[in-house]
């Protein structure tokens, strides 16, 4: 179908690219990754900005956003997907619990942001969130 995927992650450490290219000629489609578990990885490689992370935490609306806007600017794919969240078992806050993720997804020049709060262990809640985006964009396509 002419589709190139491209990907930044954060909470999920590389899974979502593990899921595109375990598949055989996945090179057709999947372009690349980045995982950018850091914040100062998220400014460098994906030039979010800082007053968003001070402003909002890597784990926000705005910084999934500026992570597949950032992933757009350097790939150029027709769908660019962010994944920032928390895994857990800690790093919650009374705000922000474990399980919480938001996922950007950028597909015909749009960009869709989406709050999800997945429930189980770490790997759980990072495998949970890879079959949804998987399962979104088997919708979207």
């Amino acid at each position: 179908n002419n589709i190139s995927v491209s990907t930044a992650e954060s909470c999920n450490g590389g899974l979502l690219a593990y899921n595109f290219v375990k598949n055989t000629d996945s090179s057709k489609v999947f372009k690349g990754g980045y995982i950018t578990y850091s914040n100062e990885m998220k400014i460098k490689e994906l030039k979010v900005k800082k007053i968003s992370l001070k402003k909002n935490g890597a784990v926000s609306y705005q910084v999934a956003e500026e992570m597949i806007e950032g992933l757009y600017k350097k790939n150029k794919t027709k769908i660019c997907i962010s994944t920032t969240g928390i895994a857990g078992p800690s790093g919650s806050t009374q705000n922000k619990p474990v399980g919480l993720i938001y996922i950007g997804i950028r597909i015909n020049k749009k960009n869709i942001i989406i709050k999800k709060n997945f429930k189980g262990t770490r790997i759980q809640i990072q495998k949970k969130c890879v079959n949804f985006i998987l399962k979104y964009l088997d919708k979207l396509i």
